[in-house]
């Protein structure tokens, strides 16, 4: 039976938990340097008047430069759908303070970790994989209650047995950045532990190899954190969500 998705399922599932794969040489990753990349692609230029406004989704992405969050929290008010102050732990503690003192409360702690997409061994021939948007429609929706689409320039990956698609997730490609994310991974209870979101992880990898992006990153709860840092993935800081109470 589908259950009801929850809105932090529907933020992990559509926005946040991206993974990352690749293949041949684990290099050592510089944790301190991808951060400044990270910082600089992934939010700075997303966001380059700190609020990121999206179709159902958006979030204030990057720190104001005089620290006055009240301003960019009069802007999250007027904004439609889910918004969120994305929080980076290593933008400091005082400004953790000042958001909780506008009346924003935080929600999960996630961890970002990256690998180098040179690093992971691309996926075995022993799972069947497919390249299906309708199909990890169908899986989603099934698992979550709730049908959405996938942003325009998404690709989704689903593993199959038996003809059944059981398994499956998406990577992210943005213009004109070395990152990629890999989101909305899925495997129905019956079929864990068979290695089948391994595979799928192998698979998006290789999406963004051939598609020349050097890095993939996951905003990874402590459940999925593991999984990646066990296939190569390296934490470079911490993120937390804020929203308004009740949101």
């Amino acid at each position: 039976m589908a259950r009801r998705l929850s809105r932090r399922d529907l933020e992990v599932f559509r926005f946040g938990t991206a993974i990352t794969a690749a293949h041949y040489s684990l290099r050592p990753v510089d944790s301190t340097e991808i951060l400044a990349h990270f910082d600089d692609q992934m939010r700075r230029r997303a966001a380059p008047d700190n609020l990121y406004v999206g179709k159902g989704w958006s979030a204030v992405l990057w720190r104001p430069d005089d620290g006055e969050v009240e301003p960019l929290v009069a802007r999250m008010r007027e904004v439609e759908g889910h918004v969120e102050w994305k929080y980076y732990s290593h933008d400091g503690p005082e400004l953790r303070e000042r958001l909780l003192a506008a009346g924003l409360e935080p929600e999960d702690e996630e961890t970002v970790v990256v690998a180098e997409a040179a690093s992971i061994e691309p996926p075995t021939d022993d799972v069947e994989l497919r390249l299906a948007t309708d199909e990890f429609d169908d899986l989603a929706a099934w698992v979550f209650g709730e049908r959405y689409p996938l942003p325009e320039r998404a690709v989704a990956v689903v593993a199959v047995v038996d003809g059944r698609p059981v398994s499956g997730g998406r990577v992210d490609f943005e213009e004109d950045v070395e990152f990629a994310g890999l989101f909305g991974g899925i495997t129905l209870p019956d079929y864990r532990g068979r290695g089948l979101y391994r595979a799928t992880v192998a698979k998006r990898a290789e999406l963004a190899r051939e598609r020349g992006y050097r890095w993939l990153y996951s905003d990874a709860l402590p459940t999925s954190r593991p999984i990646l840092e066990r296939v190569g993935f390296v934490p470079i800081t911490t993120t937390t969500p804020f929203v308004f109470p009740d949101a």
